[in-house]
């Protein structure tokens, strides 16, 4: 298969205040420059809900994955991410692979093996939490990965953060342990990880529960992202308050800093939290917020609104970029929590899985929200 791994080093990109501060990347990532997301890719089949596709005998797709939707993001933001997955043996799988290689993402750790891609189907517009999606993603290749299939020492060469997402865990015994070996590999190596607590209800189907699987994966993580109520569902940390239940901002506000502190108290490698808050307003529209926590300190990003939105996909992976991004490169917290909000807020502005905005499109979005 193709290599596309680059030699060169992170690109300095000018940070998204307008102070001028100089930051630097950590020695980890200087000597070590590749970002690992490791998931199950996949097509999106997004039909229109009037049933015209039918008749036009045309289905859009889109590619996509958490966490190939997460590197696609560092990528377009001038980071080194590399990519681990499973992929059936055939030329659709060449054409996908060139697709992210095309992308700047370093494929060449893909496992091509028997099985089929993973699908899943989603009209659009409907959101990825609710019933309409249909998972088709039994027996892939991906799915059919086992511990002994891999050796994480040689996928991990080179590499300074391995992310990872709930939703691998999700779909199989088998591939809960090969992410239990992958964590305890990294930690051996001294590779810091980060999870996304991201919660398909639809997907835990094999007999354990999240509270079964995750805590044993998330004690290894130093930054985790979710939702205060995909941290319960994950971890059995409680919630105080439902969404979208009359709450006030500062009450979620608080609510992410009680889950936060649980979660690390739990879970002491873990350094930081980030909380996402997305609702619908009564009147149409969006409302779009953030929050990070850490042992001293709670930011919150500025609240963003919208009267309409294009795709909600891939909006949290987007947001998980934006904190590697910001914070690889040694950016103070308050600054990378702005840039992971903005990016993923628009996000919901662009009909595709993964985003196609650079920094300097981030940049305007928080320059324009300053005036």
């Amino acid at each position: 298969m193709p290599n596309n791994k680059r030699n060169t080093a992170f690109n300095k990109i000018q940070p998204l205040s307008l102070s001028h501060v100089n930051y630097c990347l950590t020695e980890t990532v200087m000597s070590k420059k590749k970002i690992l997301c490791f998931g199950e890719l996949l097509l999106r089949i997004s039909p229109d809900l009037s049933g015209d596709w039918l008749q036009l005998h045309q289905l859009p797709f889109f590619v996509g994955g958490a966490e190939a939707n997460v590197a696609t993001a560092l990528a377009r933001w001038g980071l080194q991410p590399a990519y681990f997955s499973a992929l059936p043996d055939n030329e659709m799988s060449v054409d996908l692979l060139k697709y992210l290689q095309d992308q700047g993402i370093d494929t060449s750790a893909v496992i091509l093996r028997d099985g089929r891609l993973g699908l899943y189907y989603l009209p659009k517009g409907k959101d990825l939490q609710h019933a309409s999606v249909i998972y088709d993603r039994a027996h892939s290749a991906f799915a059919q990965l086992q511990p002994a299939d891999i050796n994480w020492e040689n996928i991990f060469e080179d590499v300074a953060w391995f992310h990872f997402s709930a939703i691998t865990p999700a779909l199989s015994a088998s591939l809960a342990a090969v992410c239990e070996a992958a964590v305890i590999a990294a930690g051996e190596l001294g590779i810091p990880m980060s999870v996304d607590l991201n919660y398909r209800a639809r997907l835990w189907q094999y007999g354990m529960t999240p509270q079964q699987i995750m805590p044993s994966l998330v004690k290894h993580c130093t930054l985790v992202m979710g939702n205060v109520w995909a941290t319960e569902k994950m971890l059995g940390i409680p919630v105080d308050i439902l969404a979208n239940e009359g709450n006030t901002q500062d009450q979620y506000i608080a609510q992410a800093a009680r889950s936060a502190t649980a979660l690390m108290e739990a879970y002491p490698t873990v350094k930081a939290v980030a909380n996402t808050f997305r609702f619908d307003q009564p009147g149409g529209g969006i409302s779009y917020y953030a929050t990070l926590n850490t042992s001293n300190i709670t930011e919150v990003s500025r609240t963003h609104t919208a009267a309409a939105i294009i795709d909600k996909v891939g909006s949290g992976d987007c947001f998980m970029a934006g904190l590697l991004y910001g914070h690889t490169q040694g950016h103070p917290w308050k600054q990378t929590l702005e840039f992971a909000a903005a990016a993923a807020f628009n996000k919901l502005f662009i009909e595709s899985d993964a985003t196609t905005s650079n920094v300097a499109t981030i940049h305007q979005i928080l320059l324009s929200n300053e005036s």
